[in-house]
């Protein structure tokens, strides 16, 4: 059985995180992966990621404002949801359970359910309210996983370095893919 997953792409600055992510799981045959983008999300892919299509994946791209994604509904049966990157707007949104768009509906879905719902979150410096939204997710059961790379296992490259990050996105999600580990 497949692990289906959703990433979303928020507004923040950082979408080579979310590209190295898809690629990452581009290369899985255990995972089915619906991605949904934001509007800004949207619009910061095609910044930084010049000329590389979302859809060149093969992942399901969903509509943001289609509520008949099977992602709104707790009767799916997604396990997991990264947000990557997450903006401090997407943060709020999460934490006051607004549910006005697919992906802030899929985020509230997988708290209710008790699912993973996982946070990497590109946002510096971090405000009284960012902490606060971060408690409060964490409270009602999010991971926030800050988009903060590791140096340890000495990157080579920009993707290297998204690496650390979206690669331990992966583990936390449940999904085990070939990575640096400390002490291994």
């Amino acid at each position: 059985m497949k692990n289906k997953i959703v990433v979303g792409i928020s507004g923040s600055s950082g979408s080579i995180y979310a590209r190295v992510l898809l690629q990452k799981l581009a290369t899985l045959e255990n995972v089915a992966v619906s991605v949904i983008f934001s509007k800004n999300g949207l619009v910061n892919w095609e910044l930084e990621n010049t000329g590389v299509d979302p859809q060149s994946f093969g992942f399901h791209i969903a509509d943001r404002n289609d509520f008949f994604e099977g992602s709104a509904s707790g009767s799916s049966d997604y396990s997991a949801m990264i947000v990557c990157p997450c903006s401090a707007g997407f943060l709020a949104k999460a934490a006051q359970g607004l549910s006005d768009d697919l992906m802030s509906r899929t985020a509230d879905v997988m708290l209710k359910e008790r699912r993973k719902l996982i946070l990497i979150l590109r946002e510096t410096p971090f405000s009284l309210i960012h902490i606060e939204n971060m408690k409060q997710l964490t409270l009602a059961g999010a991971i926030i996983c800050p988009a903060i790379p590791s140096f340890y296992s000495k990157p080579q490259s920009m993707d290297d370095l998204a690496s650390t990050v979206t690669d331990r996105a992966l583990h936390l999600a449940g999904i085990n893919i070939q990575s640096f580990r400390w002490g291994q």
